[in-house]
């Protein structure tokens, strides 16, 4: 069988102790007669790996197996079709999202949310990863994407750009509408831009200096140092009054209890990350809303706005070798926005 280079995972640890090892696996097959054979060109690297990666998110199965190779937004061409391919051709360029196969049968998936569905299977969390050189998925979970568009732009629009595309809609974007976005990284500087698209007023909310100055180059109105005290939160409200909403990526529960102070009565709250539901007064008659990547329309429709509107992913790139290396910067913030993995 072919062989094919990958960075395995196989006891979870310290990023610091270097716990991703590049090594020669077999190399992915189609075996059913909808799938592709992709040849990655580029992946991204999401801080949610990290926590996997660590061990923090154990308590919620995540990773389910181990070893595992990480890596859940990824680009790259179609080398191979299955017998019953008709999406695509040998030479095509796809992305696949974190969600890499659904059962299409449920109740979440026969409405088009197939994201939701329970027996779901995520990118990244089984040998199928994006740090590594191929990877197989059925072709309903797979999505076009230009022959123009770059590896290293289009790999982070299948995690950071849908996960901010849904984050944006689920915040009910208008003009003049004016929406916090709580955390600027690889996610927040596209929702940053998802929302003025709309025509909503953005401001931006970081404790990094280099973050708020990405925020404010893709055009918010305004970028605030972070801070969980009180003064933050009146300062807000001098410069700008109340949000109509909040959008938050930061996975800190303080960021989640400002922002919901943050937004006006009747508000609306987005929270795109895991963390507890902090306090929250019922007769103040603001939502909470929670959301999740997208489905396979949604990033159809992430690709079309990125391309149509020119929007900006802020990228750095790496060799594939690097995953360590590129996570350690990761976790120190020392990524102004998105790593991308080029094997």
């Amino acid at each position: 069988m072919n062989k094919m280079r990958a960075m395995v995972l196989s006891k979870c640890a310290p990023i610091e102790t270097n716990p991703l090892k590049l090594t020669e696996i077999d190399r992915h097959e189609i075996k059913r007669p909808d799938e592709i054979l992709i040849k990655i060109e580029a992946c991204g690297v999401c801080h949610s790996q990290l926590h996997g990666i660590e061990g923090d998110w154990k308590d919620i199965g995540i990773p389910p197996t181990l070893p595992t190779v990480p890596g859940h937004e990824l680009v790259g061409k179609i080398i191979e079709i299955g017998s019953n391919v008709t999406k695509f051709k040998v030479g095509d360029r796809a992305g696949i999202t974190p969600l890499l196969e659904a059962c299409k049968t449920c109740q979440y998936c026969k409405e088009g949310k197939e994201q939701l569905c329970e027996s779901s299977e995520i990118t990244g969390e089984s040998l199928r990863g994006g740090y590594s050189e191929y990877i197989t998925v059925s072709q309903d979970f797979a999505t076009k994407i230009p022959d123009k568009m770059k590896a290293e732009y289009a790999a982070p629009l299948f995690c950071a750009g849908i996960t901010a595309y849904k984050a944006v809609k689920a915040a009910e974007p208008k003009s003049h509408k004016k929406i916090g976005i709580f955390g600027i990284g690889g996610v927040g500087h596209m929702a940053v831009q998802f929302a003025k698209v709309e025509g909503s007023e953005v401001i931006a909310f970081s404790r990094s200096k280099n973050h708020l100055d990405v925020a404010k180059k893709l055009g918010a109105i305004d970028a605030m140092v972070f801070s969980d005290k009180q003064e933050f939160l009146d300062e807000l409200k001098d410069k700008h009054g109340m949000l109509d909403a909040a959008i938050v990526f930061a996975p800190a529960d303080v960021v989640t209890d400002a922002a919901i102070k943050s937004v006006k009565k009747g508000g609306l709250i987005v929270i795109a990350t895991v963390g507890k539901n902090p306090t929250f007064f019922a007769f103040e008659e603001k939502t909470i809303r929670g959301t999740v990547i997208g489905s396979t329309k949604d990033m159809e429709q992430v690709i079309k706005i990125c391309d149509e509107n020119n929007l900006t992913v802020v990228t750095e790139t790496y060799p594939l070798e690097k995953a360590n290396e590129v996570l350690k910067k990761l976790k120190e913030s020392q990524i102004q926005a998105r790593a991308v993995l080029i094997p």
